[in-house]
């Protein structure tokens, strides 16, 4: 397979025709291929998410990740724009905002000169959440929740960041979803998944659900105490498959 990629920082239309920040990284395969909106966790537009967005692209597929905070801080790191963000009361991000970045994005994939047409979203965390969100709003082909909290539930009066679950847009989801899971974690718990997997059968929407033992929150990420390699290299292996199957 030809292999090679071009990342790079671009600005693309969002919501309300807001021209904003979004990292892309795209295969250089002469295509028809199929692209992936990723959807960066609460800490922000970082190294990591962006190796997560490069990972896609080696696969053969496009992606490109907006920059959610980028209103609020233009050219920050991670953690300034995220303190910007939340001194300006947008974290978390409004699902409305969530909803047009993504749409936005996802325009900027279909464009591409190599593109398919067809685009799927993933999210970690909180990225998660506004993954199945986007499924919900949008006319997408695939959805990956790695972890999302609060997809089920809302956020209890004391918890930091005021969150609501998405249980009344579920019967609205567009495309297939497939679910990552810790068997340890407890945002989301295996309770809220197990409900997750019964609402998305009452309502007739194809799923697939993996929970990991041994692996809590934030499996994926390699930089964190809660990196579990194992759970980690099935669990892309799984993500890949899905894609390859939905968006080819």
């Amino acid at each position: 397979m030809y292999d090679a990629m071009l990342a790079e920082t671009v600005t693309i239309t969002g919501q309300n025709g807001d021209e904003i920040e979004a990292y892309s990284a795209r295969t250089l395969q002469p295509g028809p291929v199929g692209g992936v909106v990723v959807i960066h966790h609460l800490p922000g537009y970082d190294r990591q998410t962006k190796e997560f967005t490069r990972a896609f692209a080696a696969g053969g597929l496009n992606a490109v990740m907006p920059n959610l905070y980028y209103r609020e801080a233009p050219g920050a790191d991670p953690d300034d724009a995220m303190a910007a963000a939340r001194a300006r009361g947008m974290i978390p991000v409004p699902d409305e905002r969530i909803v047009g970045d993504v749409a936005g994005a996802a325009a900027y994939l279909r464009g591409l000169g190599n593109s398919n047409g067809k685009v799927g979203v993933i999210g970690h965390c909180s990225g998660g959440r506004q993954a199945v969100l986007a499924g919900c709003n949008l006319s997408l082909q695939g959805v990956v929740d790695c972890y999302g909290a609060f997809v089920i539930g809302s956020a209890p009066a004391d918890f930091p960041i005021p969150m609501t679950g998405l249980e009344d847009q579920l019967a609205n989801l567009s495309c297939p979803v497939l679910g990552m899971f810790g068997v340890e974690d407890s945002r989301p718990s295996p309770e809220d998944v197990a409900t997750l997997d019964r609402l998305l059968t009452e309502h007739g929407k194809e799923h697939e659900f993996h929970s990991f033992e041994g692996a809590g929150h934030a499996f994926f990420a390699v930089d964190r105490p809660s990196y579990r390699p194992q759970a980690a290299t099935e669990g892309w292996r799984i993500i890949g498959d899905f894609l390859s199957r939905h968006l080819s």
